[in-house]
């Protein structure tokens, strides 16, 4: 796993595109609702020129097989190739996401995903996602419904050390006081 940088943008698309074909032909028929190639292009030059997003992705052999784009509070693309589908690598990009925004001091991550993307929604809901209450319509055509779901970040969270024998407890210090 590596951050990705500005070389990988036309890489990135091209992922995300293998997997929204495969997903979501349902949704956007390709037949009605060509993929909308230069459009995702361009959004991926800004999200890699965006310093508060960070990009992960996976690779073998130098082609992308899975990616995950987060901040400090919103896991906003997750996607793995049609192929290594359920294979476990949206679940350890998404843990690293997870991770990195606890580290950052995130209590809760959001994401939206589209209300009929019925495997997306059984996989967050598995890897503790609940839905939220917020909907809106798709960017792109038909603009189908999207969903809002939240996790809460306890789990990723380290718990503080205590710095006499490197166990879990009290990260203060008994004489240490700012008052």
């Amino acid at each position: 796993m590596r951050e990705a940088d500005a070389v990988d943008f036309a890489a990135l698309r091209d992922l995300e595109q293998s997997a929204s074909v495969a997903a979501l032909g349902h949704i956007f028929p390709p037949d009605r609702y060509p993929y909308p190639a230069d459009r995702v292009l361009a959004r991926w030059r800004l999200v890699l020129d965006d310093s508060a997003v960070t990009v992960l992705v996976e690779e073998c052999s130098g082609e992308l097989l899975g990616l995950a784009a987060y901040d400090d509070r919103w896991l906003q693309h997750l996607a793995v190739h049609p192929d290594r589908w359920r294979g476990g690598l949206g679940t350890g990009l998404q843990a690293a996401s997870l991770a990195a925004m606890a580290e950052r001091g995130a209590r809760t991550a959001h994401l939206w995903v589209l209300a009929d993307n019925h495997g997306a929604r059984r996989f967050y809901e598995h890897t503790g996602w609940r839905l939220a209450a917020d909907e809106r319509e798709a960017e792109y055509p038909p603009h189908p419904p999207v969903v809002s779901y939240a996790r809460d970040l306890g789990d990723f969270r380290r718990e503080p050390r205590d710095d006499r024998d490197g166990r879990a407890g009290s990260a203060a210090a008994p004489t240490d006081s700012l008052e």
